[in-house]
């Protein structure tokens, strides 16, 4: 059980609805739930079901294979939360899924809730498609931290996922928005709209700048300089001006560390350019030890205009050089990030990166995200939350039709 008890949350549990807990690529959603674990008692519930289904085999037996987990007992995870499984079926055209959904999705969480012990709870969603949930558990608070333009994700059943969003926004008790474009949006939905920025394991990426800390093995015999990207490699990657950065300048090396998702054939053909695959996430700060700048080399579609990257204040905490594309959050750490218009502008602002790095400057970057912790920001939530409690009263409906 956690350590000990958020103050005012006495007696409370969280059910927190996230993306897959066991994926290599930690996001928002993992950094919160572990820290908000050491508070209070928290199920952790995987909510399989955003990605638009195909009518083949393939997604038939993954989706039985999901739906079997749910029968499975939650687990105690190692970083403290407690973990199960509740999937969607997918292929709501069909009479009686989305039904079939909602009965399914309440006794199984329900049940998961009984097994850990949670009785009164928050419920807290970080995606927005297990929301026919919201104030359905008895819950004492509905919380949505939402982090992204969901509906603008590649693959996903965009219109229902919209629906979804739109729904959760209005009916959510409180609603923390991560990324700034987002913002003045959900404020027009929901007046109990808190912005509620991402935050950053800051001793974890410090050990980056650590003399003592080894350079990862398949980093120490690059030829330098080294340009470093970690995180996985979607389709929301400019996987052209990677090509293009690694043509213009043979002599560098393009290190690109974690999962690729996705085809990067024209990338692995080049010989400067050298792809990790999936690394644990404690390891980054080995293998950034080798970074001389990293980039955010991000297609400029309406996903990135919506995002807040986690990967830049992680950079930041480095103290390595960064070089991006221009979005909303990024344009606030302008002073200490060089923002880039086209491919000639990036290339230039890597080379005066390189050219006109420093220890001062280093440090700077670093002192520019050393108060923005993810325990900070933990805090912050829990505050909200708890001023959120003290004032509840019943809301009526919003009129809306659930997601489904």
């Amino acid at each position: 059980m956690p350590d000990a008890p958020a103050a005012g949350l006495h007696g409370l549990g969280i059910v927190y609805f996230g993306n897959d807990w066991n994926a290599t690529n930690r996001t928002s959603s993992h950094h919160i739930a572990e820290r908000l674990a050491t508070r209070m008692p928290l199920l952790y519930v995987d909510s399989p079901g955003m990605r638009a289904p195909g009518a083949s085999g393939h997604d038939v037996r993954r989706a039985l294979r999901k739906l079997a987990a749910a029968f499975r007992a939650p687990v105690r995870t190692p970083q403290g939360p407690w973990h199960c499984t509740v999937p969607q079926l997918p292929f709501r055209r069909l009479p009686g899924v989305d039904r079939f959904n909602r009965v399914f999705g309440r006794w199984a969480v329900r049940r998961a809730m009984r097994r850990v012990g949670i009785g009164d709870c928050i419920s807290w969603f970080v995606v927005p498609h297990p929301g026919f949930l919201a104030q359905r558990l008895g819950e004492s608070l509905c919380v949505y931290y939402c982090i992204d333009d969901y509906a603008a994700h590649p693959g996903v059943d965009a219109p229902l996922i919209a629906r979804c969003d739109l729904d959760l926004s209005r009916r959510a008790d409180v609603l923390f928005v991560a990324p700034p474009a987002l913002l003045d949006d959900k404020r027009r939905l929901n007046a109990a709209t808190v912005f509620s920025p991402h935050g950053v394991d800051v001793s974890l990426f410090g050990r980056a700048n650590d003399p003592a800390t080894p350079v990862a093995d398949g980093a120490r015999n690059l030829r330098g300089p080294v340009i470093g990207y970690f995180g996985s490699l979607h389709e929301w990657i400019d996987f052209e001006l990677i090509e293009w950065l690694a043509r213009s300048r043979p002599h560098w090396s393009f290190l690109l560390v974690g999962h690729a998702a996705t085809d990067v054939g024209a990338l692995r053909a080049l010989p400067n350019v050298h792809l990790t695959g999936a690394v644990p996430y404690a390891a980054l700060p080995d293998w950034a030890r080798a970074f001389d700048a990293c980039i955010i080399p991000y297609r400029l579609n309406r996903q990135v205009a919506n995002a807040n990257p986690l990967k830049l204040r992680e950079y930041l905490a480095t103290g390595r050089p960064v070089v991006s594309v221009r979005n909303a959050e990024i344009e606030k750490f302008a002073r200490w990030v060089h923002i880039a218009d086209g491919r000639e502008d990036f290339l230039a602002g890597l080379e005066r990166a390189l050219r006109d790095d420093s220890p001062a400057a280093a440090a700077a970057r670093m002192a520019a995200v050393a108060d923005q912790t993810w325990d900070r920001r933990v805090d912050a939530v829990l505050d909200t939350v708890r001023q959120a409690l003290a004032r509840r009263t019943p809301l009526p409906d919003s009129g809306t039709a659930p997601c489904h």
